[in-house]
């Protein structure tokens, strides 16, 4: 079988590649840091520009109607160039589900804007009450032909930009609901949070929130299977950020491996260098497959919960050892503000936990072979 690209997602590849390397450059983001600014948004309009946003949204709403393997292609990119950018919560945390499951209301709300660059969306998934992004302890409840949602949820991205959050919750009979929130409604509160690389990030605290039942995606009888396709993809798409990231430290890595000289000799040619970053070459294919693969079964519609919890055991564990061996082979360079692979190393520890770690992704992949 062949498991190339086609010509196609080549080509968006090329695209995707050129635009972002020329934007998200190392003096750009030090422009944002001295601004105080996180959101690279001469990225987003051009990516916009360039009609990527839309690769996975229906041509029906400004989309290009493909699947999930060109829009990993984009991430992957997002990740080779940590672009401070809301690819994840955006394209895929909301533009994904609402695509899946919208109203047609919804989806002609919403989507076109998504596309078109106007529109940024996220989603609330680390509950403050469960640790367990699926089983959600926030509680809606019925109010007249809509809801009132209370809750506290945190590391929430683009909040303060977003026209909605994806917000899950429990009704008072049992069952599940998504709510799209309006992050200005009477009830809801943000407040600041930083991650471990610097990002943006705000705890949301919602107290008796209005939502429409305009606004509830999915209907109340599909809450359940609206969570878990979020969940899935947005891990997928954490396993495609990780995998770009351990990519582009490794290609660094080598390269100043080549070029760091010590006792007049590159230190590439050091037994122990060529060992390490030999390492993080084998991790860094690991991360490769196991991301494609899951990224191939949820494309086509499979059950891909092993493989989605063996590419995020991956993502994190093999992630990490990438990004530490860049470190470690780098020297002190690696800790130079002015030089960017510490940024690739903060990413990096940010994904690594998010959603889940090693620890609980091997718990996860056990309790999945014991079924």
């Amino acid at each position: 079988m062949d498991f190339s690209f086609s010509e196609d997602q080549n080509g968006i590849r090329g695209l995707l590649k050129q635009v972002l390397t020329n934007i998200v450059t190392a003096d750009s983001l030090k422009a944002l840091d001295k601004e105080g600014t996180w959101f690279h948004e001469r990225a987003w309009r051009q990516l916009a520009e360039s009609e990527m946003l839309g690769l996975a949204i229906p041509e029906e709403y400004g989309g290009a109607g493909l699947g999930l393997t060109e829009l990993c292609i984009l991430l992957q990119q997002v990740g080779r160039t940590v672009a401070p950018i809301p690819a994840i919560e955006t394209l895929v945390s909301a533009a994904l589900p609402l695509a899946e499951f919208g109203t047609a209301e919804q989806k002609e709300r919403f989507l076109s804007g998504i596309a078109e660059g106007r529109t940024i969306m996220t989603a609330a998934l680390v509950d403050a009450g469960s640790r367990n992004p699926l089983n959600p302890s926030s509680v809606a409840k019925s109010d007249g032909d809509g809801w009132r949602v209370s809750g506290r949820f945190s590391n929430v991205g683009y909040a303060d930009l977003a026209e909605r959050i994806l917000v899950p919750a429990r009704t008072e009979s049992g069952s599940i609901v998504v709510l799209l929130l309006d992050p200005k409604a009477e009830g809801v509160r943000l407040s600041e949070q930083h991650d471990t690389n610097g990002q943006p990030l705000s705890q949301l605290d919602l107290t008796d929130a209005p939502v429409a039942a305009g606004d509830v995606l999915g209907g109340v009888d599909k809450g359940e299977q609206v969570l878990s396709y979020l969940v899935d993809r947005t891990i997928l798409g954490m396993c495609a950020v990780e995998f770009g990231i351990a990519e582009q430290a490794l290609f660094m890595t080598a390269n100043y491996a080549g070029e760091r000289k010590q006792f007049g000799v590159p230190i590439a040619t050091f037994q122990g260098v060529t060992q390490r970053v030999g390492d993080a070459y084998i991790d860094v294919q690991v991360m490769r497959a196991s991301m494609w693969q899951a990224c191939w079964r949820l494309d086509q519609g499979l059950d891909a919960d092993k493989e989605l919890a063996v590419a995020k055991f991956f993502a994190s564990e093999g992630g990490a050892r990438v990004v530490s061996a860049a470190q470690h082979v780098h020297g002190g360079m690696g800790f130079d503000r002015d030089y960017p692979l510490y940024r690739y190393f903060l990413t990096s520890k940010h994904l690594e936990f998010s959603l889940g770690g090693t620890h609980e992704s091997l718990t996860r992949l056990g309790d999945l072979i014991c079924e």
